[in-house]
C-alpha cells in the first residue's frame, strides 16, 4: 500500500515499527536550578495523543485546509499539536515569536488563520494588540485560559480523547501543508507556502545527507527543525533553554543533557555551537556520545569548528548545510572540508558551503535586482565568476503567501520548472564546490568596484582580537565607499583600538579584495537576527556608521 502524502503517516509507521521507543523528552520545567526532570512520551503514545488532539480539533470546528496560528513553546505538546493538525489537514503557520510585534501583527493580518492555538502569553498579546481580530473565531489556549473564550488544549484532549486511531487526511502532494514565514532578516518576513510534499522531500533529504538513523537521540535546539526528529526515528531531547535566544545559552545545560541521555545529533545555530564550543575549550569538556553536529542559519567560522572538534570523539563529523525557508537543504560541507578551506576564506574567497546535493541543481546567473524570467547561457555566468545562486530541486517552494510580486521576484519558470533564486551571491570553483560570497542586498557597488560581505570580512575576521567584522556602505566626500564595522573580543582595552585599526588596514593590503578599504569603526555589539543570533544586520549597522562619518 502507497504511503499518505502526509508526514503525519511516517511518524504512524514509527510508531508501529518502534513503539516502546522513546520519541521526546522534555523538561518537566524550564530555567530552573539543579537536576532537571523530564516527562518522557514513547512513540506509541505520541501517535495516541496526536490522534486523540487531531479528533478533538475537529470537534472544535478546525478542519482540513484550515490556516492555524501555532503559538506554543517547545514542548511535548507543540509536537503533538503539529502532528495532529498535519493529520488533520489543517494548515499550520509559524511565525518567529521574537520579531517586532508590528511585523507579528502584520504576518497574521497577511496569513488570515481563523484558528488562533498558543500559550495564555500570546492569547493576551493577540487580544491587547488586535492579532488578527478579521478572521481568527476558534481560540484553544495551551495552558489556563484567562479572559477570553474558546477551548483549552485539555479540553480538547478530553473531546477527543476516545480516538485512538484517526483516520489521516488524505492530502495531496501538491496541498498546502503550513505557511512558515521567513525571520525577516533581509526585510518584512514572508509566508513560505510548503507543500505535503516539500515536507517528505526534506526528511529524505535530511536523512541521507547527515546519515541519520533510526534510534539516535537528538538535541534540537531550534524548534522547527524538531519536528523532523519523529520522522526520523530519533528520540528528541528537548534543551532546557530559550530558543529565541540561542546566542545566549546556557552551555552547561547543553553539556548536561547530552551527557545524561547519550546524545547522538545536535542541531543548533552558529551562535549557539560557538558558545557550546567556547564552554568545552575553557572547561576541557568531552562529548563522547556526540557523533554529529548540524549548524545552519550563518556560515560557521573555522575556529569555531576546530574548537568544536576537540570536545567530539575522532569519528564525529560537524555539518553546516546552506539553504533557506524556501529552498532546504540546497548544499552541505563537512568541517573537516572548512579547515580545509580556510586559508582561502582567509585570502578572500568567501565561504564554502560544498557541493549542491544530489537531488538540487544550482546555477549563477548574473546579479540582478530585477525580475528574471528566464534562465539561457546569455545570463549564466562561468565556474569562478560571481552571480545571483538559484536552486532546483524537491524542497524549492513554489510560492509566497498572497505575495505574488515576491513570488514572481524570487522565482524564475523554466517550462515545467520553478528556480528559487536565493538572493545570494556566489560562485561556483574548479571543483565543482559552491562559495557564498554575501546577500545580493548586501553587496557595496563603488567606483573602485564590488564589495562583497563574506569576502571581505573574512580577511579582516582573522585578526586575533577580533571576533567578527561587517561591511557597510557609506556616503564620504560624496561618494559610496566601503567601510568595516568591528567588534572586537571581550575585555580588550578601547585604547587598544588605534593600534588594532592600523594592523586591520595592513592585513587588507596584501588582498586585493581589500586593499582599498581604508576606514573602520569599533563596535559595542553588533545587531543580528532573531531566530538564529548569528546573520548580521548589515543595514543597521550601516545606519549606525551614517551617523559618525
Amino acid at each position: 500500500m502507497t504511503e499518505l502524502c502526509n508526514i503525519a503517516a511516517v511518524l504512524k509507521r514509527r510508531a508501529k515499527e518502534s513503539p516502546e521507543r522513546i520519541a521526546i523528552r522534555c523538561p518537566k520545567a524550564f530555567g530552573g536550578r539543579g537536576v532537571i526532570e523530564y516527562q518522557n512520551l514513547t512513540y506509541a503514545e505520541l501517535e495516541a495523543e496526536t490522534n486523540r488532539i487531531a479528533a478533538g480539533l475537529k470537534a472544535s470546528g478546525l478542519k482540513r485546509g484550515m490556516r492555524t496560528a501555532l503559538m506554543v513553546r517547545p514542548s511535548i505538546e507543540l509536537y503533538i499539536l503539529m502532528f495532529a493538525l498535519f493529520k488533520l489537514g489543517a494548515v499550520p503557520v509559524l511565525i518567529d515569536p521574537g520579531i517586532d510585534k508590528k511585523a507579528l501583527k502584520a504576518c497574521l493580518a497577511e496569513a488570515a488563520p481563523e484558528a488562533f492555538i498558543g500559550i495564555p502569553l500570546a492569547h493576551a498579546a493577540r487580544i491587547v494588540l488586535g492579532w488578527g481580530k478579521e478572521t481568527i473565531r476558534i481560540h484553544i489556549t495551551v495552558g489556563r485560559r484567562w479572559f477570553w473564550g474558546g477551548k483549552t488544549y485539555d479540553h480538547v484532549r478530553q473531546l477527543g480523547f476516545d480516538q485512538v486511531d484517526f483516520p489521516i487526511a488524505e492530502t495531496e502532494q501538491n496541498e498546502l501543508a503550513a505557511i512558515l514565514f521567513t525571520s525577516g532578516a533581509t526585510g518584512i518576513p514572508k509566508g513560505v507556502e510548503y507543500l505535503h510534499r516539500h515536507f517528505l522531500a526534506q526528511v529524505v533529504m535530511i536523512r541521507a545527507t547527515f546519515g541519520i538513523s533510526p534510534g539516535e537521540i537528538s538535541l534540537p535546539t531550534f524548534p522547527p527543525f524538531a519536528l523532523f526528529d519523529p520522522a526520523l526515528g530519533m528520540t528528541s531531547v528537548i534543551p532546557d533553554m530559550d530558543p529565541t535566544k540561542p546566542g545566549s545559552v546556557n552551555a552547561e545545560r547543553l553539556v548536561e543533557a547530552i551527557n545524561q541521555f547519550g546524545v547522538t545529533s545536535l542541531f543548533g545555530s552558529p551562535a549557539l555551537v560557538d558558545r557550546l564550543a567556547r564552554y568545552g575549550e575553557q572547561h576541557g569538556t568531552k562529548l563522547r556520545t556526540l557523533k554529529r553536529v548540524i549548524s545552519a542559519g550563518a556560515p560557521v567560522s573555522p575556529d569555531v569548528v576546530a574548537r568544536l572538534y576537540r570536545m567530539l570523539p575522532d569519528d564525529a563529523k560537524i555539518y553546516t548545510p546552506y539553504g533557506a525557508t524556501e529552498c532546504l537543504p540546497v548544499c552541505a560541507i563537512e568541517g573537516r572540508e572548512i579547515l580545509d578551506v580556510a586559508e582561502r576564506t582567509r585570502e578572500g574567497a568567501g565561504i564554502c558551503v560544498g557541493k549542491p546535493l544530489a537531488a538540487n541543481r544550482v546555477r549563477i546567473l548574473r546579479a540582478s535586482d530585477a525580475t528574471v524570467s528566464t534562465i539561457s547561457t546569455q545570463n549564466e555566468v562561468q565556474p569562478g565568476q560571481i552571480g545571483e545562486i538559484v536552486v532546483l530541486g524537491p524542497t524549492t517552494t513554489q510560492s509566497y503567501f498572497r505575495r505574488p510580486e515576491a513570488t514572481r521576484k524570487a522565482k524564475i519558470v523554466e517550462a515545467d520548472k520553478l528556480w528559487h533564486r536565493m538572493g545570494d551571491l556566489g560562485y561556483f570553483d574548479n571543483q565543482g564546490r559552491l562559495w557564498y560570497v554575501g546577500r545580493s542586498v548586501h553587496r557595496i557597488e563603488t567606483g573602485n568596484g564590488v564589495f562583497y560581505p563574506e569576502q571581505v570580512e573574512g580577511v579582516f575576521n582573522q585578526h586575533p582580537k577580533v571576533k567578527r567584522t561587517a561591511l557597510v556602505g557609506v556616503q564620504i566626500n560624496g561618494f559610496r565607499t566601503p567601510a568595516i564595522c568591528v567588534e572586537l573580543i571581550p575585555h580588550v582595552p578601547k585604547q587598544q583600538w588605534a593600534r588594532i585599526k592600523d594592523e586591520l588596514r595592513a592585513i587588507g593590503a596584501r588582498f586585493a579584495v581589500t586593499s582599498p578599504i581604508r576606514h573602520f569603526y569599533p563596535h559595542p555589539g553588533f545587531p543580528v537576527d532573531i531566530r538564529h543570533n548569528a546573520k548580521i544586520d548589515r543595514v543597521k549597522l550601516g545606519e549606525w556608521v551614517a551617523k559618525r562619518v
